[in-house]
This record gives structure tokens, sequence and C-alpha cells, in this order.
């Protein structure tokens, strides 16, 4: 059975579970997040609270060589999200860019399964890959959390997250999150600072844009050239 670290936003919440370091309570505020982090969320709304996978390596060593790298996470941030707000994307359909993944399938993106090690992640060729969630319906979303790979201290190239009601993100593409710094993958430069992956994911602020198709890119790590992800969530309006 796999052991999970339930996480709730809050020094005070943490505290009420037990759950929570000394480094993670002191770190709650959210602060060394990409960017500065994906903001208070929601205005009047609820924290978010999901289930965060335990962390396999402490103390691994950065990667060398990268610059403008985001302070690295030491909590999952405070983000507040409507009372309504719900998890959309588990179960739901996954493409991807890569017909023939070298290891997993990219259903095991909305699985659930956060946890490191092989059998949790999907692995895709190198270059410039994308996946894309089907939320079956467009819908205001408020949160899309990414976990490329986190049993290792890596940073993944090219992360862009897009939403749209265009299967085929040809029109009405909304970007929300861009740290390709020079345009090498030709989808529009973007101000974003790269990170270090950790078992708190990336959260980024879907800011309520109505779609029903995430997609999201990356090119290679700091590691190899391949493309990772272990789950993808994404958070919006209920029913």
């Amino acid at each position: 059975m796999k052991t999970k670290l339930f996480i709730s936003l809050g020094v005070a919440a943490c505290f009420a579970l037990g759950s929570c370091s000394k480094e993670e309570a002191s770190s709650a505020d959210g602060s060394g997040s990409a960017s500065g982090g994906p903001g208070a969320g929601f205005e009047g709304g609820s924290p978010l609270v999901t289930e965060i996978p335990k962390a396999v390596i402490e103390g691994s060593p950065r990667p060398k060589g990268m610059t403008n790298l985001a302070p690295e996470t030491k909590a999952f941030p405070k983000f507040n999200v409507p009372e309504d707000a719900t998890l959309l994307s588990k179960g739901k359909t996954v493409t991807s860019s890569d017909d023939f993944p070298i290891i997993g399938e990219v259903d095991m993106i909305t699985d659930g399964e956060k946890e490191a090690g092989e059998g949790y992640f999907v692995e895709l060729l190198d270059g410039l890959q994308w996946v894309q969630i089907d939320l079956e319906k467009s819908t205001p979303l408020y949160a899309i959390i990414v976990w490329h790979f986190h049993s290792q201290k890596r940073v993944y190239s090219d992360v862009i997250v897009q939403v749209s009601n265009d299967p085929e993100f040809k029109e009405g593409v909304t970007t929300l999150f861009n740290n390709d710094y020079d345009n090498s993958s030709e989808l529009g430069k973007g101000s974003d600072q790269p990170y270090l992956e950790t078992n708190f994911g990336l959260l980024v602020n879907a800011k309520a844009t109505e779609a029903q198709y995430v997609r999201l890119y990356s090119k290679g790590n700091s590691t190899n050239e391949l493309n990772h992800y272990i789950e993808v969530e994404v958070w919006g309006k209920g029913e």
C-alpha cells in the first residue's frame, strides 16, 4: 500500500493533521514556487487540498549549469479555489504527440497515482512533446498541478501549459504557464522561470479560464532528453 502525505494548505491545517515537517510548516506561504508562485487564487474561496506524494529523494544534487531557476518549492502553495471546485481530470482521456511511449501509457497521467518510481510514470520520446487531457466539456478551470518526475531533482525544459476548446489547439488558445525563455519551441516566448521538480509538483493558476482541453508541453530535462509525466490534476467548476 503506497504511503501518501495528505497536505492541506495553511500552517494551522498542517499542524492539525500532524503531517508537516518544520520546514514545510515554515514555508507554507508557498514561497519558492516557480516565478513567485501562482498567487492567492480565487478571491473569497477555500484552500485547495490535494494529496501530496511522499518525498523519495532528499538532498540530491541540483542540476549543474542551470541559471535563473526559481527557488526550490518547500511546501505546497496556499491557493484558493471556489467552494464548488472539484478534480475534473481523474480518469479522463489523455492523448499525446508520442503515439508509442517508451515506458508506460498516457492514461497513467490521470489515474490518481502520484508516487515516484517504476510503474508510476510515462516516458515520451525526446524533442518537443505534448500530452492533452479531454475534460469532456468546457468549464471554468482554476488550477492545474503537474508532476513530471520527482524522484530526482530535474529541471524540464520548455514547460508550457495551454487550454482551449479546440482539440487541435489552432484557435482560442490560452497560455497559462510558459518557461520557454528563447521561444525554441516556437509557441511564444515565456517569462516563467524554470524550476526543480519536487513531490509538490507545479501549481498553475488557470484563472477561471473556460476550456475543455488542457495541453502540456515539455522538451527534455536536465538529466536526459526524454519527457516524463507522473500525474496531472485539473481543478475546475463542479456540476
